[in-house]
């Protein structure tokens, strides 16, 4: 498998929304979020870390939402095989 990334322009108040539709998609491998090219937080995601730490985890990412209107997601998925 090979690693891809992507980045995504979110704000904050759509921030949790969207992290939840990554989380739900099952194949991203690693969230970082970043506010300018300051990293706020990098979160490696499994399929066993998700159910345990998901509703604190969101209440955090939520507490920087607050903070700043705009971030950058950068996610880490698994991609196709070459």
């Amino acid at each position: 498998m090979t690693q891809v990334r992507e980045r995504i322009q979110v704000t904050g108040d759509k921030l949790v929304e969207t992290i939840k539709k990554l989380v739900h998609e099952g194949n991203v491998r690693k969230l970082i979020i970043r506010d300018g090219e300051r990293t706020v937080m990098e979160i490696p995601l499994t399929v066993a870390a998700v159910g345990v730490l998901a509703a604190p985890l969101l209440a955090a990412i939520g507490a920087f939402a607050a903070l700043a209107s705009d971030y950058t997601l950068e996610v880490e998925r698994e991609g196709e095989k070459k």
